[in-house]
Order: structure tokens, then sequence, then C-alpha cells
């Protein structure tokens, strides 16, 4: 879903091609900073976006912001909370076209930096977060990824999804409390 939309042809941008490569000029400066590329990576990931397509679904945004720039709209005012929205919603987009338990395995492999012990319960516990963030609604687990992984303010989802306040609210409380509903069940806190 994310392959094939990440590249144009010559002309695309202010240096003839995707992000720095073009042609027709020196490369262009990138858009997303260290810490920026490596909080869109994690909101794809916790999205459900497998290992395998973060990179494409990076330069999604990256494109977007570049075309952002390229159309002579204004900047976002904080490019971070721009950038994990976009990324949440090319999560969402990627998610509703694939079945959700086809990728549990694969989010679980790029969210871990580090090799768990058999029988370890942090694994046990991160198996748990992921089945039930498979199971919330699209929006829950949206707002919910955008809140406590992204580290958004409730204030800044609103702003970047153009939902009232309250709604978010309302969101993440649902989420939360389905997902705790789902950990105690699988007793596992």
């Amino acid at each position: 879903m994310l392959r094939g939309r990440t590249r144009r042809g010559p002309g695309a941008g202010s240096s003839g091609g995707p992000a720095g490569e073009g042609p027709a000029g020196p490369p262009a400066e990138d858009p997303l900073d260290a810490a920026q590329e490596s909080r869109v990576r994690a909101v794809l990931a916790l999205g459900g976006v497998p290992h395998a397509d973060l990179p494409d679904g990076v330069q999604q945004v990256r494109l977007r912001l570049l075309e952002r720039a390229a159309s002579g709209r204004e900047a976002p005012r904080d490019v971070s909370a721009w950038a994990a929205v976009v990324a949440s919603n090319l999560a969402m987009d990627w998610h509703r076209a694939r079945r959700r338990q086809e990728r549990v395995g694969e989010r679980l492999a790029s969210l871990r930096q580090w090799e768990h012990a058999p029988g370890d319960d942090s694994r046990e516990l991160s198996l748990a977060v992921a089945h039930g963030l498979d199971e919330l609604p699209a929006a829950q687990r949206q707002v919910l990824v955008l809140r406590f992984y992204a580290d958004l303010t409730v204030r800044a989802i609103a702003a970047e999804l153009g939902v009232p306040e309250g709604t978010v609210k309302s969101r993440l409380h649902t989420a939360v409390r389905a997902l705790r509903t789902r950990l105690h069940e699988d007793e596992v806190v």
C-alpha cells in the first residue's frame, strides 16, 4: 500500500526528484531531522505497518512535507507533530488494507529494540498490548499512539486531526479502558 507512492518522476519538488535525489541540482535539505524520523518510524510501527514497509512510510511523510512546501502552503507550526499525524494516517490506511492478524508479529519485531528471553514477562506484555491495539477501532488506536507514544498533547492531537479536544479525550478514555480490560482479561497485569 505504501510502496509505489514514495517516488515521483522528474520535476517533483525543487530538486527534480524525491527528498534530495534530483539530478537538477544539489540535494535538498531533509525536511525531517533524525529525532522526527525516529518518531515517524515508531508511529508507523505502532500503527501496524510492517518493518519492511517502514522506510517507505518515512519517505511518504517526507514527500508530503516537501509537496506542502512546493505548493506554497505555510509550513506546519510543529513539524514533529504534523509528521506524527501524517504517519498515523498512513498507518491507518495500511491497516485498513491488511488483515490484522498477519502483521502482529511484524509489528512486535519492529518495536523490539532488544531480545527478550523466552518466557520473559515483558514479551508477554508486548504481545498482549499488540493484540489489544489490534482490537481497537482505528480512530481510538490513532489517538492512543499519538498521545502515549508520540507524546502529543490532547490539544495538539485535536488540532492536527481537526476534531474537538473533547472528541480526543473521549477516544483516549475509551481506548485506555478497552486496552486495560484486555490486559486484565489476559491476566497480564
